[in-house]
């Protein structure tokens, strides 16, 4: 473990977001979401990144809340520190992983609860090591559920099994979870790595414009009239039509040669 809770590392387009706290199962203490906030807006902002990994170190992806600091504040009656952190930390985490204009994948290496798969609802691709699992955790501590799960995980699953997981915890294994479509495949634990990359880095090398605009457009729709979702679509495709990579990409195929994709 570094004295870093969260590293950035970015290689070949690709910024990899690494939760190091392996000791504590990586839970979020005030200072790990304070650094995860800003490497999420980091990574979002870098240009030299055109996709993004979020993953944890040792035994777990990330477990949500510490509860030991959870525990203390609750003592020390800081009730604002505790409930102020959803505004402050939680909801600006998920919202720079759901809106950041490029792909982020989550490397789900092992269990990942409460807000920790919050987190990884949040990502576009949920690749799972086969001995990970999601566990929802909120109610199990009389708590309802955040960054943005009451969003995303009925969309990935319908709005009853989200219910059902909800209410009633409950560590969702790796093969079920593919099964419920909340992970986007599932290998061997010793394979993460290199499916990750796989992914990753055939998505660095792609439309990135294009995948935002595809982003955008997806999560518009969730909330929006059809009328309205075909107009907004009208916008992203004018945005696309104008980039580089879709000039050169039309070029490329009236050549019949395969494009190759700048992100601009």
């Amino acid at each position: 473990m570094s004295d870093d809770p969260v590293r950035y590392d970015v290689a070949d387009g690709i910024g990899t977001i690494t939760l190091d706290r392996p000791d504590a199962m990586n839970s979020l203490d005030i200072a790990t979401k304070e650094r995860l906030k800003a490497v999420v807006a980091q990574a979002a902002g870098d240009d030299a990144v055109r996709c993004v990994v979020i993953t944890g170190t040792g035994r777990a992806f990330c477990v949500g809340q510490d509860l030991k600091e959870h525990i203390e504040l609750l003592a020390a009656d800081q009730r604002d520190a505790l409930w102020n952190t959803v505004l402050e930390h939680y909801t600006p985490i998920a919202r720079g992983l759901a809106e950041m204009p490029k792909p982020v994948v989550a490397a789900v290496n092992g269990v990942a609860a409460g807000a920790g798969a919050s987190i990884a609802f949040a990502c576009d691709f949920r690749i799972l090591a086969d001995s990970a699992g999601f566990n929802l955790a909120f109610t199990g501590v009389a708590l309802s559920c955040d960054t943005g799960m009451s969003w995303t995980l009925p969309r990935l699953i319908g709005s009853a099994k989200a219910t059902e997981l909800l209410y009633f915890p409950r560590t969702v294994r790796a093969a079920e979870a593919l099964e419920l479509g909340l992970a986007s495949r599932v290998v061997p634990a010793d394979e993460l790595a290199a499916a990750t990359a796989e992914l990753a880095g055939t998505l660095a090398v792609g439309p990135t414009q294009a995948y935002a605009g595809v982003r955008r457009s997806v999560a518009y729709a969730a909330s929006h009239t059809f009328a309205e979702a075909l107009e907004f679509e009208a916008g992203q495709m004018r945005h696309t039509g104008a980039t580089e990579d879709h000039v050169n990409a039309v070029k490329s195929f009236v050549a019949k040669e395969t494009p190759t994709f700048t992100g601009r």
